[in-house]
């Protein structure tokens, strides 16, 4: 058991900034050693359902919603496959660093705590996450789908969204005991959520309960910003999802720093 007093005051913004940043720090400083491979991993898998399902099944489809398949699908194959990073990478590396490598229980006989430790973790696995948006969506500029500026702002969307399934993610990790628990949600809730936020098709050709529903997800929250910002522009909707993802990533944060101080000093 390790015992340890609980940090009563507030510490300046600057300090909590600096003890984030460290953690932050320490992840990417590993990422440069495999930097090649963790690339190849996060881009080139986006890459292949891009030019299977964009291009290939997307020749059978004349227009979505004034578009070619290929324009409504790419928005949505960056924020799910930014997802997909950010929640692998918050749970199966954050559960090695607190389970087997112990580093988090270390980290916090300094003068972090669980909050600076959620936080930084956070980041970067939305670091990675937005990453991975940002490889396809250069690549995918040869082909014609990124030909505006708005490509800068939708990536800010990206990070948002990237920030909320990491937290989650990270609140995974707080709860499951071996690695083969975290499959359970990635069946049972993210990979679904891939499938019904609108990365495929609309959300209009939904069952009438199920359109609604779907609104529940954050991806589709971060479907229909990117979406309409690439393909329409700036829309008062957008402000909403944001919204929404903003409040749902705070949440998340917040909780999984509980969890996580509740589960190293208990």
């Amino acid at each position: 058991m390790m015992i340890r007093a609980t940090r009563t005051e507030k510490i300046p913004w600057t300090q909590l900034f600096s003890l984030v940043y460290q953690i932050w720090r320490r992840d990417f400083l590993q990422f440069r050693r495999t930097w090649l491979i963790s690339v190849i991993w996060i881009i080139m898998e986006p890459l292949f359902i891009l030019g299977s399902i964009g291009f290939g099944l997307g020749s059978y489809v004349s227009t979505i919603q004034g578009v070619s398949y290929v324009e409504f699908f790419y928005p949505g194959l960056i924020c799910s496959s930014s997802m997909f990073v950010a929640y692998f990478v918050s749970t199966y590396d954050n559960f090695t660093k607190l389970t087997h490598q112990q580093l988090f229980a270390t980290f916090m006989l300094s003068p972090m705590e669980a909050r600076e430790i959620v936080l930084g973790e956070v980041l970067w696995a939305a670091t990675k996450g937005t990453i991975s948006a940002a490889g396809v969506s250069v690549i995918a500029s040869f082909f014609g789908l990124v030909e505006s500026w708005y490509i800068l702002p939708a990536m800010l969307i990206v990070f948002l969204s990237s920030v909320v399934f990491a937290a989650f993610g990270m609140l995974v990790t707080t709860f499951v005991e071996n690695y083969d628990q975290i499959i359970y949600p990635s069946s049972g809730l993210i990979i679904p959520m891939s499938l019904f936020s609108g990365t495929y098709f609309p959300i209009e050709h939904l069952p009438v309960v199920l359109k609604y529903l779907v609104y529940i997800f954050p991806l589709t929250h971060a479907v229909r910003a990117v979406r309409a910002l690439l393909l329409d522009g700036f829309d008062g909707g957008m402000v909403l999802n944001c919204f929404y993802l903003i409040v749902l990533a705070y949440f998340l944060v917040h909780w999984s720093a509980v969890r996580l101080n509740n589960k190293i000093l208990n």
